[in-house]
């Protein structure tokens, strides 16, 4: 932090305090390391309506997408368990687990890059914890116990009739939100289906999985009921690396102290200019919004997720009082220091760079990527045998399809040429969608032209055009010769 972010401007003179101070009495928790409960006020304003816009939308996809197919495929699926994976309707496997190891690598580029250059505003707009908090459960809570002052008197009462419903009555539907935000994320891993199998089968006949269920249920609750706006200043991670990636440069919800101090309360008819006063007026607006109960005024910290309802809740006190908005801002520290307009960093456009080159080559893996895998493995202790002049080896093959539509291949030995196949049943193989084919054949070679004791071969498997869909190089056992010279 700054040395201009650590002075509190007061009586026209800045007097610099120690760079913790202000949060152990702002923040969660006090000096004694006691949590305050925060009772944020309800926002209204333009960026509000924005983030509830983008709320609505992203909760409408969350609870959507297990239902949606395309070609009669999830559209998205991470089933561990089973090794199923789906995106975007196109299935994957182990197999291309380094397609999506790399795309988590661009995802993870992509914050960086998108933190240097905004901050957190992924975590005040797009944040699952965030967005299920505020969208949710706090609208939830406004609901029943009311707003800001509300809620701090029912705090505070005795535990009478009022307090006792009203706080039943939250926790109810608490758990029943819990319990269908359980469901569906179960359903984002073994498929809406099996979810409903195991909710119609009933709790005994899938004991397992309902123990997990109410194990993630109560998880939830916890968060949601409890523990809050904890996760984002003690537990996740991304808080603690935006320390790292964020700059001067960097946008952020920042407070104007230049324009702002010296702070005054608000006279009539008060030319605040004159006399030395800033246009905050010191009405504490921006921290009762806070839903994680900091001052933003005390500059750029850990426990701001760039939620914008400190924004809003400043504007309509300037609009109110006749004076510009903006004392509150999307801005860079630079900004508000030189007022300087912002610019993009060159190490932003390195991580930019970086990430356009990963995306492309994922790009190129994904459309690169085989539509049929196949193996062709000796089985386990088994050798050659000799027939008519021809030397035979048995191979078990496997095939894979991974694409949405069922494949009818051929076999054929591309390297020898002169190898021939002898198929267990018919040469034609039908390989259903997203499915594992397996079976055997014989490769069979001339005795005659049989140099070596064993020799590499190639195997090759077409479609029904007779183009090449993939290959296997494996080898072809014989009798062993001595050469001698």
């Amino acid at each position: 932090m700054s040395e201009i972010d650590q002075q509190a401007v007061r009586g026209g003179q800045a007097q610099v305090v120690e760079p913790e101070s202000y949060r152990d009495s702002i923040g969660t928790m006090d000096q004694t390391g006691k949590r305050k409960w925060v009772f944020p006020k309800k926002p209204k304003g333009k960026y509000t309506n924005y983030r509830e816009l983008v709320s609505y939308i992203l909760l409408i996809i969350y609870f959507a997408i297990p239902f949606i197919k395309i070609n009669g495929n999830p559209v998205f699926l991470l089933n561990v368990i089973d090794g199923e994976y789906f995106i975007m309707g196109q299935p994957f496997y182990p197999q291309d687990f380094f397609i999506l190891t790399l795309g988590a690598i661009a995802s993870l580029i992509f914050i960086i890059v998108f933190t240097i250059a905004f901050g957190r505003i992924f975590c005040g707009w797009i944040c699952p914890q965030t967005i299920f908090m505020e969208s949710i459960f706090r609208k939830i809570e406004f609901w029943i116990e009311g707003d800001r002052n509300k809620q701090m008197r029912l705090d505070r009462q005795e535990w009478n009739t009022e307090k006792i419903w009203k706080r039943i009555l939250k926790w109810s539907v608490y758990i029943v939100i819990s319990l269908i935000i359980t469901h569906i994320m179960f359903m984002y891993i073994v498929g809406y289906e099996d979810v409903l199998q195991i909710i119609s089968g009933g709790p005994f006949a899938n004991i397992t999985s309902f123990i997990v269920m109410i194990l993630f249920t109560a998880t939830f609750y916890f968060v949601f009921a409890w523990f809050r706006e904890q996760v984002c200043t003690l537990v996740c991670p991304y808080g603690r690396l935006q320390g790292v990636l964020i700059d001067k440069e960097t946008i952020n919800v920042f407070y104007d102290f230049k324009r702002g101090e010296t702070r005054s309360k608000w006279r009539n008819g008060e030319d605040r200019k004159s006399t030395g006063k800033g246009d905050c007026i010191d009405c504490y607006q921006c921290v009762a919004v806070c839903p994680t109960g900091i001052d933003i005024r005390d500059g750029q910290q850990l426990e701001c997720i760039n939620c914008t309802a400190c924004i809003d809740a400043c504007d309509e006190v300037m609009e109110k009082i006749g004076l510009p908005k903006g004392l509150i801002r999307y801005a860079s520290e630079r900004e508000i220091e030189t007022g300087s307009p912002y610019k993009f960093t060159g190490r932003m456009k390195g991580f930019a760079v970086i990430l356009v080159l990963l995306l492309g080559f994922q790009g190129f893996l994904l459309s690169s990527r085989e539509e049929m895998e196949a193996k062709f493995i000796k089985p386990a202790g088994s050798t050659f045998f000799v027939r008519d002049g021809k030397i035979i080896n048995t191979y078990n093959y496997t095939f894979l399809n991974k694409t949405n539509s069922k494949k009818v291949v051929t076999i054929k030995v591309i390297e020898p040429r002169n190898a021939e196949i002898g198929y267990s049943a018919s040469d034609k193989i039908t390989v259903d969608r997203d499915k594992i084919s397996k079976g055997t054949i014989n490769i069979s070679f001339p005795e005659s032209q049989m140099n070596l004791s064993k020799q590499n071969i190639t195997i090759g498997i077409y479609d029904n055009k007779n183009n090449l869909i993939d290959s296997y190089e494996t080898y072809f056992e014989g009798p062993f010769k001595l050469q001698i010279q």
